[in-house]
């Protein structure tokens, strides 16, 4: 299996500074320049399935991607973003307000009440490979989803239920692609990572916000 990972086009909340987890925030004007490149990158690429997450500004990417294809489009909630619970809709000066003890954690595993757990995001990512491999053998596959979602879900193909232990080591910016293969013998490949190269034919297409 070939799983392409993608983050959706830069948002909204992206574009002004704001935490998003589950919330909703359109793409912004540059968001949907960039899910539009992303999508003639793959019209080259034969693909099996086209999945995404169900918030909207990983939908509308994956609706770009499948204008080039005779593929639905399948909503996933378990490749959403992950929950953020009080801190979404937030800006990093709203949040380091209300919680300062929070500015040397990450955002992801920060523990507060109401995020999602390290338990909840591990069995997220299990249940995603599961399906994948059980599904998907020999096919190629996209799934868009969101930065911190497809960080963690890299870290877990490395280190399993261990990957909280891990310094995150990817960045994913907007319509970044990561290339995944599973080989006959079960090894996983990256073949790269937060590949952006679909946006440079345009001028300033390429934004690189860590903000979930």
């Amino acid at each position: 299996m070939i799983l392409y990972l993608v983050r959706h086009g830069q948002s909204e909340a992206n574009l002004k500074g704001i935490i998003q987890g589950h919330a909703e925030f359109p793409l912004s004007d540059l968001g949907k320049e960039q899910a539009a490149l992303t999508g003639e990158a793959f019209q080259v690429e034969h693909l099996d399935a086209i999945f995404t997450s169900d918030l909207g500004r990983a939908k509308k990417t994956a609706e770009a991607i499948a204008k080039h294809h005779p593929l639905e489009v399948h909503t996933w909630d378990k490749v959403r973003e992950v929950g953020l619970g009080p801190l979404e809709g937030k800006t990093r000066a709203e949040m380091k307000a209300a919680f300062p003890d929070l500015e040397t954690k990450s955002l992801l595993t920060s523990g507060i009440e109401g995020s999602e757990t390290v338990e909840e995001i591990t069995a997220r990512c299990e249940y995603v490979l599961e399906q994948l491999r059980a599904g998907y053998d020999n096919k190629k596959v996209v799934i868009v989803s969101h930065g911190g979602f497809i960080s963690i879900f890299l870290m877990y193909l490395i280190a399993g239920p261990k990957w909280q232990e891990l310094t995150r080591p990817f960045m994913i910016g907007n319509t970044g692609i990561t290339k995944v293969e599973w080989r006959s013998d079960e090894q996983v490949k990256f073949h790269y990572v937060n590949r952006t190269n679909h946006l440079e034919r345009e001028k300033d297409l390429k934004t690189t916000t860590v903000l979930y």
